[in-house]
């Protein structure tokens, strides 16, 4: 594809970098793509910008959101006026040539989501009733049409479980599966003077010195329920009750409500063990000051705090619900729990990082074994280019029109 400039579309619902996660993740594929010397520009249903790359389609329709037949019909109209070679989508538009779910499958996350609720009774009623939301239900059929549909786009998993869900849900065939793990941004810069006034906070608030020497596992998620924050706090609970070279702390980070867990915490007995930091805007300073990462998800397709952690060179602890297991070794740089209601394996991966050894044992694997270039976006842009090529080799071969064009 070097021969010639090729310009990608990268179709999303919204574009507003600040709600982060997959805005964030499409905003920094698509400067990486760009960085490989192709034009990228993002189309959007809804969002805010005023960068001259994203257009935004449905800025007249009332709502946050978009309904999704009306944003295909402008996206359709949009192509047919103007040309692509790559229309890479990570919605469920069957019109595009590649769709790269970045939540993973619609099926598994409706069934991820009420798992991770604590009572069996509402668990239940969550599955019953996860229809009801009719854009989730949209979304959901657009989805197994797509599968469905022999000539429809190629699907990029970001991890092997977002592989085996669209095999395991919509018996979609390798042949139409191409996995590449997720990336982020890498070598992001460091203020160290705001890490260190935001440490020296820190132990100013949990009532500790430098001399008491701390382990600080960073939790951040917006989600609380969904990422695990209450077997999290019950673990810090059994960990507390443990001898330990050093005593464990959490720190909680992000915008979920948290006043039931700072209500767990009081009642375990644990809650001048845990502080809680609210949304975080730099959240490479508060992984400086952290000794590891901790994420008991119920379900994340490939967590970008994980990979971004990694990054960072902290060791990680998360579940197998988690696509960014991929992208490390369970037991050399960090630990994999089967279960996220597994509170005796969560102490006890707990309890292994409060050893200063095992954290530079970690952290130094992660280093050789140069996970820092594994994780980073360039690689996926690397990964993802012979998927294009290929696209835009059939085109040519058949001679076939662009679809939606």
């Amino acid at each position: 594809m070097s021969e010639a400039k090729k310009k990608i579309a990268i179709i999303i619902e919204r574009m507003d970098i600040a709600l982060g996660g997959a805005e964030r993740s499409v905003f920094e594929l698509a400067t990486a793509i760009s960085a490989f010397g192709f034009e990228v520009d993002i189309l959007a249903a809804k969002g805010q910008t005023s960068a001259k790359n994203i257009h935004i389609l449905c800025q007249n329709t009332s709502g946050k959101r978009a309904c999704y037949f009306t944003f295909a019909k402008e996206l359709k109209k949009y192509l047919s006026e103007n040309h692509y070679d790559i229309v890479h989508s990570v919605l469920p538009f069957d019109f595009a040539d590649v769709y790269q779910p970045r939540g993973g499958s619609f099926a598994e996350s409706i069934l991820r989501n009420a798992a991770s609720y604590q009572n069996k009774f509402v668990k239940v009623y969550k599955r019953i009733t996860a229809f009801a939301n009719l854009r989730r239900a949209i979304f959901l059929r657009a989805e197994k049409k797509l599968c469905k549909n022999s000539n429809g786009p190629v699907i990029i998993a970001i991890s092997e479980y977002v592989a085996e869900q669209f095999k395991k849900h919509y018996g979609v065939g390798d042949d139409r599966i191409v996995v590449i793990p997720n990336g982020v941004k890498i070598n992001k810069q460091i203020d160290t003077d705001r890490a260190n006034k935001l440490r020296d906070q820190i132990l100013a608030k949990l009532g500790l010195k430098e001399a008491d020497n701390p382990v600080f596992f960073l939790f951040v998620a917006n989600n609380f329920r969904l990422k695990g924050l209450t077997p999290l706090i019950k673990a810090m609970q059994a960990v507390s009750q443990k001898s330990t070279e050093r005593k464990a702390y959490l720190i909680v980070a992000g915008n979920g409500r948290a006043y039931r867990y700072r209500r767990l915490g009081r009642k375990l007995n644990v809650h001048k063990k845990i502080i809680f930091l609210g949304a975080v805007r730099h959240i490479q300073d508060a992984l400086s000051i952290a000794d590891a990462a901790v994420l008991p998800t119920f379900y994340d397709p490939s967590s970008r705090y994980i990979l971004e952690a990694i990054a960072a060179g902290k060791p990680v602890i998360t579940t197998k619900f988690n696509g960014a297991t991929d992208l490390f070794v369970n037991n050399r740089h960090g630990r994999v729990i089967d279960c996220p209601e597994d509170i005796p394996a969560l102490a006890e991966a707990i309890n292994f990082f409060t050893v200063t050894n095992n954290i530079r044992t970690a952290s130094q694997a992660i280093v050789a074994d140069d996970l820092k270039a594994e994780v980073s976006t360039s690689r996926v842009v690397e990964q993802l280019m012979p998927v294009y090529e290929s696209i835009c080799r059939k085109a040519s071969l058949t001679g076939l029109e662009r679809r939606g064009q």
